[in-house]
C-alpha cells in the first residue's frame, strides 16, 4: 500500500465530524498552496502571455463588464 492509499484508508475510517474538520483544514491548506504556486508562476513570467492576450482582447472589444 502506497502513501496515498494509506491516507485514503484513514479518511474512510474517519467519523463524519472528523471528515468535516479534515475538509475544512484541507480547503485552507489547498488555497494557501494554490496562492503560493500562483505567485511563483507570476513572478517567473508564466502568466505574462495570458495577461497580454487579455489586454489585446479587451482593447479589441472582445470582453464584457462583470
Amino acid at each position: 500500500m502506497n502513501r496515498i492509499e494509506r491516507v485514503e484508508a484513514e479518511i474512510q475510517q474517519m467519523s463524519p465530524e472528523e471528515r468535516t474538520a479534515f475538509r475544512a483544514w484541507f480547503a485552507e491548506f489547498d488555497a494557501v498552496e494554490w496562492d503560493r504556486q500562483f505567485e511563483v508562476d507570476a513572478l517567473a513570467g508564466k502568466l505574462d502571455g495570458l495577461a497580454e492576450q487579455a489586454i489585446l482582447d479587451h482593447t479589441a472589444g472582445r470582453s464584457t463588464k462583470l
